[in-house]
């Protein structure tokens, strides 16, 4: 073998402490979406996702996603935070508003719940009212935001980076 040949998909990195990162979910109108979310998840060795609304995997775009993680379906999300607070999770919403802090600037805490909303409406203002904090991903074009499934990936491999075991 030539010292520049390259094998493809080495085995995941151990990690020496599960993550405390929890993805949360607003109702999500589409499949896709979720699917891909839960395969990003999966592959930043997360554990657990809540989703409210008809949350549904579709197999081939989560892959492995779908089998690794606990995805739990709840009715509403606001007992959901609550209870996730008390656990000790710093609640930090993915949206853009007059008060959230760039991504490239602000420091996850190691337990920390993402909060990700709706497809077109974002997280409301009643979901804002219940975060801890609130984080956005500068856009320099159109539209004026990424997708859901994008957008929770870059937040999370932003977690990773700041988390890296």
């Amino acid at each position: 073998m030539s010292e520049f040949e390259h094998l493809r998909h080495k085995p995941p990195r151990p990690l020496a402490q599960p993550r405390e990162l929890v993805v949360v979910c607003a109702p999500l109108r589409s499949k896709v979406n979720l699917s891909r979310i839960a395969r990003a998840a999966s592959c930043c060795g997360l554990q657990r996702i809540v989703c409210t609304g008809p949350a549904r995997l579709d197999r081939r775009i989560a892959r492995d996603g779908a089998d690794t993680l606990q995805i739990e379906v709840h009715r509403t999300l606001p007992p959901v935070l609550d209870g996730l607070r008390a656990a000790g999770y710093c609640l930090v919403g993915l949206e853009q508003t007059t008060e959230s802090v760039d991504l490239h600037k602000f420091a996850f805490q190691r337990k920390t719940a993402l909060v990700v909303g709706n497809e077109r409406t974002g997280l409301t203002p009643e979901l804002l009212r219940l975060l801890d904090e609130v984080v956005e991903i500068p856009v320099w074009g159109l539209p004026y935001s990424y997708n859901v499934a994008t957008a929770t990936a870059m937040a999370l491999y932003e977690y990773c980076r700041q988390f890296p075991e």
